[in-house]
């Protein structure tokens, strides 16, 4: 007689308490396996702790109301997903051995906060990008409000990658922002997004403060960002980052040499400054073709390292 092909109760029943019995058996005999290197899947998990959030934040002197719990939420969402991000972290203090210094003293020079440099931080990661909106440079420009402030942006200069011009620009727009709104998370806010639309949103929604605000997703959380990665890099310790002396980048010594001329070849001219083209152009980043125009206004300064 042809053997079904399904099984009877009892043979269920006997499957069943066989695959029990050897799950019981592997369990009992887990304590006594040889142990390697590999983790357990029962292993216990490490403890994770919530950071503590600092009970009062301020930027420019002017106060953030970190004890309003929704503000507070908003906070600490930048401050930990920046802190997801280690490598980031370090390369932006890293980076800052070769600006901050310059960006303090042009800052104190145009009478703004030097927390401003932080917000270059969250725009460029202290890196001469360009973003997909052909924003530029270490203060991310867009050519409209670059000429605007003054920078020189055409086909063989672009002072948006200037660094001490670029940040003069900054300064000077996000002055007139504060004198128009009274306030640098608002100054900010407007940096992002353009003045048109924060006049709009305050005007339509009849408020006078950031805080008290609803915008746009990116904006919403540009002052937040700005504001965490001024607490992380004032406080690297605190957030278990350490650095030596040795370990931040600076810029190579260097010498300013004033041009009046053209440049025709830009890589014989820095020979003849004892330099290379490679040196030149990452010293001058601004500098966008293998020559130069003459300057048709002031001189050119370009910088040229020396050993």
């Amino acid at each position: 007689m042809k053997r079904p092909t399904i099984l009877l109760q009892n043979e269920r029943v006997a499957v069943a308490t066989g695959f029990l019995g050897a799950v019981i058996l592997l369990f009992s005999l887990a304590p006594y396996a040889p142990t390697n290197d590999a983790p357990s899947l029962f292993a216990a998990r490490p403890s994770i702790s919530a950071i503590e959030t600092p009970t009062s934040l301020e930027f420019g002197g002017e106060p953030m109301p970190i004890e309003d719990p929704e503000i507070r939420k908003r906070f600490e969402r930048e401050l930990l997903l920046n802190l997801q991000s280690e490598g980031q972290i370090m390369l932006y203090l890293k980076r800052s051995g070769e600006v901050f210094e310059m960006y303090d003293r042009i800052l104190k020079e145009e009478g703004v906060p030097t927390d401003l440099k932080y917000l270059s931080v969250a725009e460029s990661a202290l890196f001469q990008s360009q973003s997909s909106a052909g924003a530029v440079g270490l203060w991310q420009f867009i050519p409209a409000t670059g000429r605007r402030y003054g920078l020189r942006i055409d086909d063989f200069v672009d002072e948006r990658r200037h660094p001490e011009k670029s940040t003069r620009a900054a300064a000077r727009y996000l002055r007139d922002n504060y004198a128009r709104y009274n306030s640098w998370y608002l100054a900010m806010a407007a940096y992002n997004m353009g003045e048109g639309a924060t006049n709009d949103d305050l005007t339509f929604q009849r408020q006078r403060s950031f805080f008290d605000l609803y915008v746009n997703e990116e904006t919403s959380r540009y002052p937040f960002r700005i504001m965490a990665i001024k607490e992380i890099m004032s406080n690297p310790a605190k957030y278990g980052f350490t650095l030596r002396e040795r370990d931040y980048y600076r810029n190579p010594k260097s010498k300013s040499v004033t041009v009046t001329e053209s440049i025709g070849n830009l890589a014989e001219w820095a020979q003849g400054q004892g330099s290379t083209y490679k040196k030149v152009k990452l010293a001058n980043p601004w500098i966008l073709k293998r020559s130069l125009p003459a300057p048709g206004g002031a001189p050119y300064e370009i910088l040229v390292p020396v050993d």
